[in-house]
């Protein structure tokens, strides 16, 4: 009997359930926790250097709002169709963005994070595959990059091709085994794929929308993400792409706890499947598996990770890798 692998856990952009994302601290910590990868968000600065944030907009990650120096970068863009005001990484040069500290995304959920607020200062792309090597040498097993090309359409557009950026800043590291690369658009992976950077693609997938990629081209007439999961827009992504990672809501209906067929299915077209994002607050939770405590507070995770996992889905990602690797490996 072939024996299936292992359901791969993915410390979503590091462990940043207990540190300030994409921080060198959330890095380490994911990989010591038992992750199998770690998930950066890659966006561009002005002078094309890929740096790790969950968005192009970082005065939510960063004191930037703070720095009187960068007072008058504050704009006002519209990316991907949304209105967006504040301070933006290209609007910046690596230099310039290398004295910014990070901070904690959500403070009233995870206040502890909090704590570690300006310890540390943005990581490059390249500084993420020197922590993973070494913490393959600490760890003592091969661990693996789940790189997100973040606004690939809007970046482009602007005059930095994330593609080549990113094809150029791997070359010499990639390999099929160590490197997973994803994005919400499917133009930007099918052009990295045409640079010969090997690992596998997968295409993310909203609840709702369409992707941002398709409705440059297509304005209101832009596929949905709905249709590309369908039998037979499945089918369409397996002929291009590896995989779908998929809104964990699609999966186990955030009302009813009613799981879907969606991992059967995809797959049956020959697709592997991951799902973000698993977090234990009651503010993320299904509604089946909150309790009392507030928003702040943990629910019953394992009750809803066990779900999720039951499903015989590929990999998960998490902001606390710990528990997911708990659930996996000993059961909800």
């Amino acid at each position: 009997m072939t024996r299936k692998p292992r359901q791969l856990v993915i410390g979503h952009r590091g462990a940043s359930g207990y540190r300030p994302e994409h921080s060198r601290a959330a890095y380490d910590l994911a990989f010591d926790l038992g992750a199998d990868a770690v998930e950066p968000d890659i966006v561009a600065t002005r002078d094309g250097v890929l740096v790790l944030r969950h968005e192009n907009e970082i005065s939510g990650t960063t004191d930037v709002a703070h720095r009187p120096e960068f007072s008058t970068r504050k704009a006002t863009k519209t990316i991907d169709g949304v209105s967006l005001t504040g301070w933006f990484t290209e609007d910046f040069t690596w230099e310039e963005l290398s004295t910014l500290r990070v901070v904690e995304r959500l403070p009233q959920v995870r206040q502890t994070s909090t704590t570690f607020d300006g310890a540390q200062g943005i990581l490059r792309l390249r500084d993420l595959i020197e922590i993973i090597d070494a913490a393959s040498v600490r760890v003592g097993r091969p661990l693996v990059m789940v790189a997100e090309i973040k606004h690939a359409t809007y970046f482009e557009s602007i005059g930095l091709a994330l593609d080549e950026l990113f094809a150029a800043e791997v070359a010499d590291w990639a390999t099929e085994d160590n490197l997973v690369i994803e994005s919400f658009e499917q133009t930007v992976l099918l052009k990295i794929r045409a640079r010969g950077v090997p690992g596998r693609l997968v295409f993310l997938v909203e609840k709702g929308g369409s992707p941002a990629d398709l409705v440059a081209l297509h304005g209101r007439k832009a596929q949905s993400y709905a249709s590309h999961l369908t039998d037979f827009g499945l089918a369409r992504l397996a002929a291009t792409v590896d995989g779908v990672s998929v809104d964990r809501r699609i999966i186990v209906d955030p009302d009813t706890a009613a799981v879907s067929d969606i991992v059967e299915r995809a797959h049956a077209a020959g697709l592997i499947v991951f799902t973000w994002t698993l977090r234990p607050e009651n503010r993320f939770l299904t509604k089946a598996f909150r309790r009392g405590g507030g928003a702040a507070a943990w629910g019953d995770w394992r009750a809803e990770y066990g779900l999720i996992l039951s499903t015989g889905l590929d990999g998960v990602f998490a902001d606390q890798p710990d528990l997911a690797v708990a659930v996996r490996d000993h059961g909800a």
